[in-house]
């Protein structure tokens, strides 16, 4: 699992946590057209509820994506790493397996190159998550605030629903054009009546599960430890409540 640096970025105490402005930062930042210009927080007053959860689900899905969407980012992290399919013997092996997947060093190089995959569609996921939080219509926010340790993913991700699956095929079908060195083909062609069309769409959800699971687990943390964000609406939010 990556271990991520914090550190600040803007005025006005606008907190945001960051490991560094590499391309791939600048791809969510810049997509995402101001996510986190809420006007600054130098003080409280004209701060509601809602604009506490937007910040919740800014920063827990900003610090997600951060990871998910480096070189490794699904593949490292027992929470987010994917499955072969269960067609290549899924995370433990199958008699379905051709000769060229018996090896586990292949089946892992495999997996390797599957959650690669991955991680492009996670790219075209993160602009279109954090454009939603900007526009989401948000009732019983003080519910959502007092609720579980991954109330607001959860939230979220019901009002998301599969739309983040079809924002990802794109990505997800490229990502096997370009990390497709002979490996994936070959697995492929393996199992009779299954297609890189089927291995896409088992990546895309699996990739969306581990997207949200990466999410609640960001905002578990920042309830548990909102100080750390050295955000003003989070403390107040949540470290008095603690």
């Amino acid at each position: 699992m990556h271990n991520i640096k914090h550190q600040t970025i803007g005025k006005n105490s606008e907190f945001i946590s960051i490991k560094s402005l590499n391309r791939r930062d600048i791809l969510f930042y810049g997509m995402a057209g101001g996510l986190f210009t809420l006007s600054g927080c130098a003080s409280l007053p004209g701060f509601g509820l809602t604009d506490t959860l937007r910040r919740l689900m800014a920063l827990s899905s900003q610090r997600a994506f951060a990871q998910l969407i480096e070189p490794g980012g699904f593949y490292d992290d027992q929470l987010t790493r994917i499955a072969l399919p269960d067609q290549f013997g899924g995370g433990a092996g199958s008699s379905l397996l051709s000769t060229v997947l018996s090896s586990g060093k292949v089946r892992t190089k495999l997996q390797q190159q599957v959650n690669r995959v991955a991680e492009k569609g996670a790219e075209r996921a993160a602009p279109y998550v954090a454009d939603t939080i900007k526009t989401i219509g948000i009732e019983g926010a003080s519910q959502i605030i007092k609720g579980g340790p991954s109330a607001a993913t959860e939230f979220l991700r019901g009002n998301i629903g599969n739309n983040l699956i079809g924002i990802m095929v794109p990505g997800i079908n490229d990502g096997l054009k370009l990390f497709d060195n002979g490996l994936i083909s070959q697995a492929v062609r393996s199992v009779a009546g299954f297609d890189v069309g089927k291995l896409g769409n088992d990546i895309v959800g699996k990739a969306g599960n581990s997207i949200w699971s990466a999410m609640g687990r960001e905002e578990a943390a920042i309830r548990a430890n909102p100080r750390e964000t050295g955000d003003p609406l989070l403390i107040a939010a949540f470290a008095l409540a603690g």
